[in-house]
């Protein structure tokens, strides 16, 4: 399992993604799901992934060979593509191959998951970044200011709190913060998701970013979820009692 975030806001981007992978209870291991492409300063390009290794592998492959796109004879790069958009659509033809070669591997094996969702976010010539979800398909669409963020893996943990405390005006210091106890509160109901997280910030005007790796040992990460569970039960003790009958009241 996984879990991997975006957040797009007036002030910048953020995403984020965990880096445990699970193929059993006795085999747990840790690897990078956030990428970064591109030249700090002219573009960034950040694609985080969750589902099949082996068919994220073969994505990433392509990508650095280049993708022909359809209609095409030249293939693209997402190092050389004019806008996110474009960025977008090659990722997603990518997405159609890899899935493609994965499938001729495994034809014969029954029960292998080889499905694969992305987050594909940045800036390029310090336009304001773009966020894009895309579908195992190919197909995609763009985060847009009423529901500033995407999630992608295990979403139901940590999409309450991104649903009550997040807006397009949402400060980037804060969009950090409630990132990170969307991915803390996560973690807590699914052992499946873990740390370390890759975290990426990227400001508007710039098209550069500022990745952080946050390890088991961080100091501000566990503080962080020690007061949100504090938080939570001093907000709980601060709500009147219910006053619905009770049995044998």
């Amino acid at each position: 399992m996984t879990y991997c975030v975006g957040l797009l806001v007036k002030e910048g981007l953020v995403m984020m993604a965990d880096t445990r992978t699970n193929a059993g209870i006795d085999n747990i291991s840790t690897y990078r799901k956030l990428r970064v492409f591109g030249e700090d300063g002219k573009r960034i390009v950040s694609i985080a992934s969750a589902g099949s290794l082996s068919t994220t592998q073969a994505l990433i492959n392509r990508l650095k060979e280049g993708v022909v796109m359809p209609g095409k004879e030249e293939p693209e790069y997402v190092e050389t593509a004019p806008t996110m958009f474009r960025v977008a659509q090659i990722v997603g033809e990518a997405m159609v191959g890899a899935k493609k070669d994965i499938e001729a591997l495994v034809q014969e094996q029954e029960g292998v998951e080889i499905g694969v969702t992305l987050l594909v976010g940045g800036s390029i010539d310090g336009r304001a970044p773009r966020l894009f979800l895309i579908y195992g398909e190919g197909n995609f669409i763009e985060c847009g200011m009423d529901t500033p963020y995407f999630q992608i893996g295990e979403l139901k943990y940590g999409k309450p709190v991104l649903d009550r405390m997040l807006t397009y005006r949402t400060p980037l210091t804060k969009a950090m913060k409630i990132g990170l106890v969307s991915m803390n509160s996560t973690m807590r109901s699914n052992l499946g998701v873990g740390l370390p997280i890759d975290m990426l910030v990227v400001k508007p005007g710039q098209s550069t970013a500022a990745l952080t790796r946050i390890e088991e040992s961080d100091p501000y990460y566990h503080d962080l979820g020690d007061r949100w569970a504090k938080a939570l039960m001093e907000a709980l003790e601060n709500i009147p009692d219910p006053t619905y009958p009770l049995p044998g009241a």
